[in-house]
């Protein structure tokens, strides 16, 4: 009797989180899914923003006309957007790349895509401008900032739970049951065949989904690894503060250049700006070994005369920050090339399945 009142309850709550959260993080798979074929699939159908052109004669006298192109690209962001803009400069990666910088100011938030010789434009875009953008905002934050994101985190812990409940739903009981636990009559009409590839693909494929669910709410809301830090008694790595004190102010191409010979083994992921020189200016490399594709190591130094604040290697950050090197490259495909990309969009798929059937089942059932 108690046992047949659990079940009941168990039931109770996978279908009305199902139905009700459940549906939102469906949504959110999806769109997690179409994500990895609309990144590839933006940057080949706009060459023009994405790789640089080759203009050898122009570049080179681009090259004698601005020895400072970083600079003179800070102070021209700073013109445009106005003093209290931010700016985070991606260098290219790799030939043929164009320079991409990230600005948030008080009247537009985008990206503008140059070219990373002569820094002239080659065209912008707001944040969520073009479709690739647009699923991006809607699949990481709703389109609602920080609320977003809050919203998106609860609910994937919700979700967890609706992995447990059914899990502990489909458990066989017996060895008669555990027989027939993985097979499925996809002759017995529709419901039955839904039925049968719900419980199925849940009971399958569930860690996979609770690892794919579970990054999500790491990324989407940076609280979690507070707490997680403060569990085992770690602290947050924090930048360094600014100085009043400091020397003649110096190029930004200056600063990245010294950087660099810190770490020249590794590979700049960002350079990120702050709208004032109360902030210092964070280089965030990728070393060898770090998982990260923007990479996580990172060195600080002072937006005026450059000199370096403080360096620190990806894996010398707190438990949150190390494990971030990791979760974050495997919720967005990218920590084992391709195949995980694939795998990711699949299994995006697949929880989006997973929400359709329930509510298919839970709809024919009221019939």
């Amino acid at each position: 009797m108690a046992l047949m009142t659990a079940r009941r309850l168990w039931m109770w709550l996978h279908r009305w989180t199902g139905l009700t959260l459940g549906l939102l993080l469906a949504a959110a798979a999806l769109l997690g899914a179409l994500m990895t074929v609309l990144r590839p699939l933006d940057e080949a159908l706009h060459p023009e923003l994405f790789r640089a052109p080759a203009r050898a004669a122009e570049a080179s006298a681009a090259i004698e006309a601005s020895a400072t192109p970083l600079e003179t690209l800070r102070q021209r962001v700073a013109q445009e957007f106005g003093p209290r803009a931010t700016m985070t400069l991606r260098p290219p990666r790799e030939d043929g790349e164009s320079l991409r910088v990230m600005v948030r100011g008080s009247a537009w938030e985008g990206t503008l895509y140059l070219d990373p010789v002569t820094v002239a434009e080659l065209g912008r875009r707001g944040e969520a401008e073009g479709l690739a953008n647009i699923v991006f905002e809607l699949h990481s934050a709703l389109l609602l900032g920080d609320t977003g994101k809050a919203v998106l985190a609860f609910t994937a812990i919700a979700y967890l739970a609706l992995l447990v409940t059914g899990l502990i739903l489909w458990w066989p009981m017996n060895a008669a049951q555990w027989r027939h636990a993985f097979k499925l009559k996809l002759d017995k009409g529709t419901t039955r065949s839904l039925f049968d590839l719900h419980r199925f693909g849940g009971a399958v494929l569930g860690l996979l989904v609770a690892v794919a669910v579970a990054s999500g709410a790491w990324m989407a809301y940076r609280p979690i690894g507070g707490w997680i830090n403060t569990l085992v008694g770690d602290a947050a790595t924090k930048p360094p503060k600014v100085g009043k004190d400091h020397g003649e102010r110096v190029p930004l191409d200056t600063i990245v250049a010294d950087a660099r010979t810190r770490w020249p083994e590794g590979q700049v992921g960002f350079v990120q700006l702050a709208a004032a020189d109360t902030r210092a200016v964070r280089l965030r490399f990728k070393l060898p070994g770090d998982p990260h594709p923007n990479g996580l190591s990172s060195i600080w130094a002072h937006p005026v005369d450059g000199h370096v604040l403080a360096q620190q290697r990806w894996d010398q950050l707190d438990l949150a920050g190390r494990s971030t090197a990791w979760i974050y490259p495997l919720h967005a495909g990218e920590l084992f090339g391709v195949a995980n990309r694939v795998i990711t969009g699949l299994l995006g798929l697949a929880l989006f399945a997973m929400g359709v059937t329930g509510v298919w089942l839970w709809w024919r059932r009221r019939r």
